[in-house]
């Protein structure tokens, strides 16, 4: 997938669901229960043990999901896992080292923001997204204040998002959000109940249908 198709699928999809800490051998259903609720673009977060391998395998195996890579810190690990197939990048942070790896080798990135000043940095500098992060700190109100000024500003807010706060955001002006166990429910997954995250990964697509 390219960089345009993997920005128009977080586009299209308005979630990003974000799995952290699960066990190899459970990730493919993990994928498949939350594809099925209509969220085709999936994040794994690079402090997951074995992250890179599960970006690989994912990536084979699903042609049909846009497979990325969160909490990448370094350029080191941008391309550890572009080699492995992430079609998208996602940093906590802005770092301008990520974000050329990331615009050199045409991977599609999502950069860590909580101001306008780091919101204009990091799209200065060629990120195609920024994170609003952590979003449940400031609250919808801060997507209408970045974007107040700074309306090139592509915002995902992520971190503490949930069906009460999603609509809000939206509302707000937020292009998509980033959902972690909202829909990644560990719980569920330990008991082997996909279908609860297909069941939320269909009430976040719902609503962004809705609010956008």
């Amino acid at each position: 997938m390219s960089e345009v198709a993997a920005r128009e699928r977080i586009l299209e999809t308005g979630i990003v669901a974000i799995i952290r800490g699960i066990e190899p051998d459970v990730c493919s259903e993990v994928v498949d229960a939350i594809a099925a609720g209509g969220v085709d673009a999936i994040e794994i977060t690079a402090n997951t043990p074995g992250a890179v391998e599960m970006i690989r395998r994912l990536s084979a195996e699903h042609d049909d999901v846009a497979i990325g890579a969160g909490t990448v810190l370094d350029a080191e690990t941008a391309r550890a896992v572009q080699l492995a197939g992430a079609e998208f990048v996602v940093t906590p942070t802005v770092n301008a080292d990520v974000i050329e790896t990331c615009n050199r080798y045409e991977t599609a990135v999502a950069t860590g923001v909580m101001t306008p000043t780091e919101a204009l940095t990091a799209t200065e500098a060629g990120a195609d997204f920024c994170k609003l992060f952590p979003a449940s700190t400031v609250g919808p109100e801060q997507v209408s204040a970045i974007n107040g000024p700074l309306p090139q500003v592509s915002l995902i807010p992520t971190g503490g998002v949930s069906l009460d706060n999603a609509a809000a955001f939206f509302d707000a002006g937020a292009v998509a959000l980033g959902v972690g166990s909202a829909i990644v429910d560990g719980d569920a997954i330990d008991n082997g109940e996909f279908g609860e995250l297909t069941e939320a990964a269909s009430e976040f697509t719902a609503l962004a249908e809705t609010h956008r």
